[in-house]
């Protein structure tokens, strides 16, 4: 059969499985005696090895083997858990990444065997006295019904049993006049997994799918429902001759001498009896059988969409804005002017509905962060928890794309630069770890990121001290500086206080490449610090990049856009009111110094096109961050939504415009990017 059909579906649940296990790898190492988690981990990497089977990626399934069967041994009591099995285990999964990035590039899993790793593994199952290779743990069998199992999977259905579920072992047979059995055999399965999961079948799933079986059936299954529900279920199928639904049973007698099993007598493994089980017990049946109905709904209501459709559909959703804003600039009559305005609900509607379609959890980003501090804490010697909340808060699937980079450079700056050693936190009267909070909410139009340590804080007068080495600023202009210029300087290129270069940081690369990055996407970031206390970014970002709100103002002859999410007010201002303050010209507005910008001179603009005449010009005061500008415009137009056009690249190193729109009438008008020109 052609696996190939399968293989975007396979990487998608490979990479949702190995992030499972990385979250779920953490929370083993600080409570290794939670069974389970260890569940968890032990089913993930069970499917993982399965599916990488199944697709014919050997070297995959033979590395995903190999941790099963440390984990097996871990639920045993055999092996326990310790920082070295935890890194070993980590590596691991950095190899199964790779193996997954490979395919994704290739569809193959290339040749690369990890053997070294592999060894490293079974060493964690020899350093107990085991003495377990995996081909002989391969060859321990237990034959249940027609269906044989290797040691590992059984001790996965012991597990299971002891968690309170229900495992069947379920045999049955087909009419032998039954002319499509692939049919027959899709409806049995069919019916089996709306009631509990198929954990293994003779013949194969695959097998069924062919055709490629007789007239018998075998199956495991884990369920939290009773036998006479598969009973009363599977004998309704039509013709299906004979069910059989009994407990799960092995005969396992393994010979110590040579290795082999033999089939002596048949034993019952049973769950733990119900008077025995205790509270803790009876909690976690709970929880797993809700976790089972959670996961049940939600496999109903989702559904996996190429982000080329949505991309599609998005344009198509941009074009008919444009229409609609053609249309309310050519028709004006009375009778028209109602189905403009029904229309405009509609393409609103639409919109919304097509944003949310495409609005990500931001927790897809933060996921991939407890692992990397914790990395980051042994490489640096330094005891560090990172504490996330908001990650529920939805950004555009673009934007995400976008923000893991400059994430990445913040908290590694937080862990290095301002978390102290656990010593030096002591003696500050700290405890000795370290707190780094990483919170995302909603603003507005906006979405916020902050990330906070707890650590040293920023060293004004080493900034100082820096500025003038490299020539920043000269020695005299940096005694003047206040602390907000100071913090602006951190983000300058190779701008760096670290004495020396490390693997994690020192070069002056990390905050000039986050806020490039952070304002190409159209948001901004900022920065507050209190010495001894510790220091706050917090990076603004826009919820969409393809449709916003904006004003369009006249600036000369030309027309312009600016987002409205920035805008705090719009004023009329006496030119007497314009004062100048080290040679730029300000306003005092509400007890506030405003610095102002006159966008004409700015974007080229003849002067006699685009200075007001009369006493009075119209300022549009936007505010990023905590700093408020104001802009001289000629007159208004109005708010507008507009759809966003790239420039392309030719035209990418304008840094005054973000982009461009097409305006009713068939114009460009440009969008000014705010944070280039404040």
């Amino acid at each position: 059969m052609d696996v190939s059909q399968y293989l975007q579906i396979f990487i998608e649940e490979s990479r949702e499985h190995l992030q499972n296990l990385n979250d779920n790898l953490l929370q083993l190492e600080n409570n290794p005696e939670n069974m389970n988690i260890l569940n968890e981990i032990f089913r993930a990497a069970h499917t993982l090895k399965g599916m990488s089977g199944t697709m014919g990626y050997n070297n995959m399934q033979k590395l995903t083997h190999t941790m099963e069967s440390v984990l097996a041994e871990i639920r045993t009591g055999n092996v326990s858990v310790n920082s070295k099995l935890v890194d070993v285990l980590f590596k691991s999964l950095d190899a199964l990444e790779n193996y997954i990035n490979v395919i994704t590039e290739t569809g193959k899993e290339g040749t690369k065997e990890y053997k070294a790793l592999i060894s490293d593994l079974s060493s964690l199952l020899e350093s107990k006295g085991e003495k377990i290779k995996n081909e002989v743990k391969a060859e321990s069998r237990v034959t249940n019904g027609s269906i044989t199992l290797d040691s590992s999977e059984t001790e996965y259905i012991k597990g299971v049993l002891n968690q309170g579920k229900k495992v069947y072992t379920i045999n049955m047979q087909i009419d032998e006049g039954c002319l499509l059995k692939g049919a027959r055999a899709y409806l049995i399965t069919k019916n089996m997994q709306d009631f509990g999961e198929i954990y293994k079948s003779n013949p194969t799933l695959k097998d069924m799918e062919e055709e490629k079986f007789g007239f018998d059936l075998s199956f495991i299954v884990i369920s939290l429902d009773e036998r006479r529900v598969f009973e009363e279920e599977l004998s309704s199928i039509a013709e299906v001759v004979k069910v059989e639904v009994i407990d799960f049973i092995s005969n396992v007698k393994a010979d110590d001498n040579k290795n082999e099993v033999k089939k002596e007598k048949i034993v019952t493994i049973e769950a733990v009896e119900e008077n025995k089980q205790d509270e803790i017990d009876n909690q976690d049946e709970k929880t797993e059988e809700k976790s089972l109905d959670d996961k049940k709904q939600l496999s109903s209501k989702t559904v996996r969409v190429d982000i080329s459709r949505l991309d599609n559909l998005m344009n198509l959703v941009s074009e008919l804005i444009i229409v609609k804003t053609r249309l309310e600039e050519e028709v004006k009559t009375s009778e028209s002017n109602e189905a403009l305005e029904y229309l405009e609900r509609v393409t609103t509607n639409l919109h919304d509905a097509v944003m949310k379609v495409r609005m990500v959890p931001v927790e897809r980003v933060f996921n991939r962060f407890p692992r990397m501090i914790r990395d980051l804490a042994q490489n640096l010697s330094k005891s560090i928890v990172l504490k996330m909340t908001g990650e529920d808060t939805e950004l555009d699937r673009t934007v995400i794309d976008e923000i893991g980079e400059p994430l990445i450079h913040l908290l590694r700056n937080a862990a290095d630069h301002g978390l102290e050693i656990p010593e030096e936190r002591v003696k500050s009267g700290k405890v000795k770890q370290g707190v780094i909070n990483l919170r995302a909410y909603q603003d507005g139009n906006n979405v916020v990121i902050e990330v906070e340590d707890d650590g040293k804080g920023i060293n004004y007068d080493k900034v100082r001290r820096k500025a003038v080495e490299v020539g920043a600023v000269s020695a005299e202009l940096a005694v003047n500086l206040s602390q907000g210029e100071l913090l602006q300087l951190i983000f300058a290129p190779s701008f760096s206080t670290a004495d020396q270069i490390t693997n994690v940081s020192g070069r002056g690369v990390g905050l000039d490449v986050v806020k490039t990055k952070i304002e190409a996407l159209g948001g901004n970031v900022e920065v507050k610090s209190e010495v001894g206390k510790g220091t706050k970014f917090i990076v603004r970002l826009p919820l969409t990049l393809a449709i916003i709100q904006a004003l369009m103002v006249n600036i000369g002859k030309e027309r312009y856009a600016i987002p409205l999410n920035i805008i705090q007010t719009i004023e009329d201002i006496n030119v007497t009111d314009i004062k100048h303050i080290q040679k730029r010209e300000t306003i005092l507005l509400r007890d506030k110094v405003i610095p102002i910008v006159r966008l004409g001179r700015e974007l080229g603009v003849s002067e006699e096109k685009s200075e007001n005449k009369t006493n009075t010009l119209t300022i549009v005061i936007t505010k990023k961050g905590e700093r408020e500008t104001g802009f001289v415009i000629d007159s208004l137009i109005g708010e507008q939504e507009i759809v966003i056009k790239s420039l392309g690249k030719y035209l990418a190193s304008i840094k005054m415009i973000a982009g461009a729109t097409i305006l009713g009438n068939g114009e460009v008008a440009l969008i000014l990017d705010i944070n280039m020109l404040v």
